[in-house]
């Protein structure tokens, strides 16, 4: 595995199924982790899993409150000194209704939970990577983002926006030594998933740890030359 010794990552969602493993092997690699997200019990619950020398703390924060996530980063910086990474993955998925019946009130949330939510966290950290003259930022955009399918537009577009979004601010910060990228993952091998899907071939989705595996690539040193990407991460899904 490749290592984040010394590196302060900031991982939202950290309370989700990606975050929580995410945030275990981040830990394993060496890494100072900033655990974000909206109940703090269940991320002190996540930080008892983490490895007992891991430096970790918790941080309360509604990604898509922009003074909130703006308190939370310039915390995080005092906290640890320092923010190296950028891990966004917090966000949602709705399906079921045809684009011309899709209320705003849909369109509204997908947009917000994908990518308002990547904007807000991006917007308070980039000055700190800039400061510091390196980092790393990580989005989780999706398969879907590749194409539009029936009954899911508002979440296809979001994610179509992450990775606009990416390319967009690897353009702009290539020079100062900080790279942005985003995965695209198929169907991750969750509970929820499981549930709602019980007759799909499980075995063939993406297991949770081979992608948050690939996040912890990213944010690591070798990774220093991609910017710009957007990562198939399909499984056999």
């Amino acid at each position: 595995m490749f290592q984040l010794n010394d590196k302060t990552v900031i991982i939202t969602g950290a309370t989700g199924n990606l975050g929580r493993i995410t945030a275990q092997i981040c830990a394993a690699q060496g890494a100072r982790l900033a655990l974000v997200g909206r109940d703090p019990q269940r991320l002190a619950e996540i930080k008892q899993t983490l490895a007992a020398d891991c430096a970790a703390d918790i941080f309360v924060a509604d990604v898509l409150d922009t003074t909130a996530v703006e308190a939370m980063v310039t915390q995080v910086a005092a906290r640890f000194g320092q923010i190296d990474v950028l891990a966004n993955l917090a966000g949602g998925f709705t399906m079921g209704a045809l684009v011309h019946e899709t209320p705003n009130a849909e369109w509204d949330a997908m947009l917000a939970l994908n990518l308002r939510s990547v904007i807000n966290c991006v917007r308070a950290t980039v000055p700190h990577l800039l400061t510091a003259g390196s980092g790393r930022i990580i989005n989780i955009a999706a398969r879907a983002a590749t194409q539009g399918s029936a009954r899911m537009a508002p979440y296809c577009v979001s994610k179509a926006a992450v990775v606009t979004l990416t390319e967009s601010l690897a353009a702009e910060l290539k020079s100062h030594d900080i790279t942005v990228n985003c995965l695209l993952p198929g169907t991750l091998d969750t509970p929820e998933n499981r549930a709602a899907m019980p007759d799909q071939e499980h075995q063939n989705w993406v297991a949770l740890d081979a992608l948050a595996a690939v996040i912890v690539f990213l944010a690591s040193d070798a990774a220093r030359a991609i910017t710009g990407a957007a990562i198939p991460v399909y499984g056999r899904s």
